[in-house]
């Protein structure tokens, strides 16, 4: 299912920027955030974020994305 999907700027304190979908609870505010899409899933959405963003450490958010989170 279709979903719109954004890439939290700011790093967690171990390092992953994580990938949500529109919705989530634990959705980063509009400042701290960057669009990635209308996409068919959150693998999708990573993989759009690692082109975009090579040197960041990307992870799905456990909530929202927990079929690419890889604790």
């Amino acid at each position: 299912m279709y979903k719109h999907y954004y890439i939290n700027d700011n790093a967690q304190s171990n390092g992953d920027h994580e990938v949500h979908a529109e919705g989530c609870r634990w959705m980063p505010d509009l400042s701290n955030r960057t669009y990635l899409g209308y996409l068919v899933s959150s693998f999708a959405a990573i993989s759009i974020a690692r082109l975009k963003f090579p040197y960041w450490k990307i992870d799905g958010c456990a909530y929202c994305c927990p079929e690419s989170n890889h604790g």
